[in-house]
C-alpha cells in the first residue's frame, strides 16, 4: 500500500511499535502513536508520532475511532506485557483488539494488521501457567475476531521477541519452526505487509532466517 500517510498505532509505547513509528516517519509517513498515558507522548514525539491519548481498556468505539480518523490503516501493536496479571492480558490483549476493530470500523478504516503470536492455535498443557495460557488465549481469540470481520486484514505471529538487532531477513509461513527473531525485524515486517496488498486476508507466523524481509513476503503471496 504504498503512498500511504497516516497509519494508528495501538499499543504504541511498546517496544516493537516504537521501532515500527520510527521507520514509518523516516520514510515519510504520518504515524499516530496511540497510548494510555501522557507521560508517555513525548517519547513519541520524539519518535516521529502525533500521540494520541486513549486508554483501549476503558474507552468506547467511538472514541478510539476519534484517534484513528483519517487513518488509511491501524496497525494492533498493544499488550499487557511481562508482570500483568491474566485478567489484563484479556482486557488488553484481547479486548483492545476488539475495541480497535470496532474503531476502525466506525472510522471508516479498512486496512488492520495485527501482531498476535506463534503458535496460539496449539492446545496448551494442563499445568500451563494461568497467566501464559490466558496470554495464548486472548492473542488467539483476537485474531479470530479479527479474521471474521469485514477488515482487510493481516495477522503476523512473530516468535519470541529479541533485543538483538535486526538482520532484515526472515522466514515467515502459514506455520514455521519456533525460534526467535529480533523486534527490529518484525516492524520492518509490518512496514512490509502495508506495501504489499496481497498480504490482506494472510496470516503468517514469523522467525528470524536466510530471506530479505521484502522478497520473503512476495515469496509469501505468490
Amino acid at each position: 500500500m504504498e503512498g500511504m500517510t497516516r497509519i494508528a498505532v495501538v499499543g504504541a509505547h511498546g517496544q516493537v511499535a516504537q521501532r515500527l513509528i520510527n521507520l514509518l516517519h523516516v520514510r515519510g509517513d504520518e504515524p499516530v502513536g496511540v497510548i494510555r498515558s501522557g507521560e508517555h507522548a513525548d517519547d513519541l514525539v520524539r519518535l516521529g508520532a502525533e500521540p494520541a491519548i486513549v486508554d483501549i481498556e476503558t474507552a468506547s468505539a467511538e472514541e478510539l475511532g476519534t484517534a484513528f480518523a483519517g487513518a488509511e490503516a491501524i496497525v494492533f501493536a498493544a499488550g499487557a506485557g511481562a508482570g500483568s496479571t491474566a485478567e489484563r492480558k484479556w482486557t488488553v490483549d484481547y479486548g483492545g483488539a476488539v475495541l480497535s476493530i470496532a474503531a476502525a470500523e466506525l472510522a471508516g478504516v479498512r486496512r488492520f494488521v495485527q501482531i498476535s503470536a506463534i503458535g496460539v492455535d496449539a492446545p496448551l498443557p494442563d499445568d500451563t501457567d494461568e497467566i501464559w495460557a490466558a496470554y495464548v488465549a486472548a492473542k488467539r481469540d483476537a485474531d479470530v475476531r479479527l479474521r471474521g470481520s469485514g477488515l482487510d486484514w493481516t495477522i503476523l505471529r512473530p516468535g519470541a521477541l529479541t533485543t538483538a538487532p535486526g538482520t532484515g531477513r526472515i522466514r515467515i509461513g502459514d506455520t514455521v519452526p519456533r525460534g526467535a527473531i529480533p523486534r527490529d525485524d518484525v516492524a520492518a515486517l509490518v512496514v512490509a505487509v502495508l506495501d504489499e496488498p496481497r498480504s490482506i486476508g494472510r496470516q503468517w507466523e514469523a522467525v528470524g532466517g536466510d530471506a530479505p524481509i521484502g522478497e520473503a513476503v512476495l515469496a509469501a503471496v505468490s
